[in-house]
């Protein structure tokens, strides 16, 4: 079945602006700085787990760069932030390339404005649910290599899958198409973390275009079956391979930051 974009709506919670305003971009509405002020009132530490969020992406690009990856596709882009992923992929490898997928027409027409004439990188659309028909997509067949390692980065967006759209289904369909030594980047909020803060946050994201399914621990480990998980393994934001550069303060301990994360190497 052919699964619809999200449509241009100012007056409902869109997740990709949302997650821009939280980052401190400039990208949103009211109704969007609204349902996030709802979950700032319990849970006041989602902006910096937002942006811790944010820095395990980098800290880990960079890692996969420095272990040889070339090659990235990043799923569910969202609002382009800064650094990009190419920016910081290219530190280190500087023939980097880099695929950005999202459903989100605006978000689609931000990144291809973004990233007009620059080499190496590919915007296209496509929704996490069908991961077949993103890597079918003709762009991203000639963007990407399947032949050799990629690093696949879902970062934040495998919880805005419901269970009925079976995410670990949806990872491993990625994961057998990726050549040995590819690797996943995954991030994913918890239902671990504070029931006072899981219960606002699940109830304002089913006012958005995207509602959250916050998963166990052991739910999201299960998601990195078939890859062999980097140390520290499956830790809190603060704690993969910190760095003084961008380390947040987290004083309730690094649980506040809400969201699990790792980076598994296809064996």
């Amino acid at each position: 079945m052919e699964r619809k974009s999200p449509a241009f709506d100012p007056h409902t919670p869109n997740i990709a602006r949302l997650y821009d305003y939280l980052l401190g971009g400039k990208d949103h509405f009211p109704a969007d700085r609204a349902a996030a002020a709802k979950m700032l009132e319990v849970a006041p530490e989602l902006r910096a787990a937002i942006r811790a969020n944010r820095a395990f992406l980098g800290r880990a690009v960079r890692f996969l760069a420095g272990s040889g990856i070339t090659q990235f596709l990043d799923v569910g882009t969202g609002l382009p932030a800064q650094p990009t992923v190419h920016e910081l992929a290219r530190e280190i490898a500087p023939a980097a390339r880099v695929v950005y997928v999202d459903r989100d027409p605006v978000v689609l027409v931000h990144a291809r404005a973004l990233l007009a004439g620059q080499g190496g990188t590919t915007v296209a659309g496509g929704d996490l649910r069908d991961p077949g028909a993103i890597l079918a997509d003709p762009s991203v067949a000639a963007a990407l290599d399947l032949g050799r390692p990629v690093g696949v980065l879902l970062t934040a967006v495998l919880h805005h899958l419901g269970d009925a759209d079976r995410p670990e289904e949806v990872v491993a369909s990625l994961r057998d198409a990726l050549a040995p030594g590819s690797c996943l980047v995954l991030s994913h909020g918890t239902s671990d973390a504070r029931a006072d803060a899981v219960h606002t946050i699940t109830e304002v994201y089913e006012s958005t275009d995207a509602p959250i399914t916050l998963r166990s621990r052991e739910r999201i480990a299960g998601l990195f079956e078939g890859f062999e998980l980097a140390d520290p393994g499956l830790v809190w934001l603060p704690e993969w391979r910190p760095e003084e550069a961008d380390a947040l303060d987290f004083p309730d301990g690094p649980e506040s930051s809400l969201i699990l994360c790792g980076v598994g190497r296809k064996g």
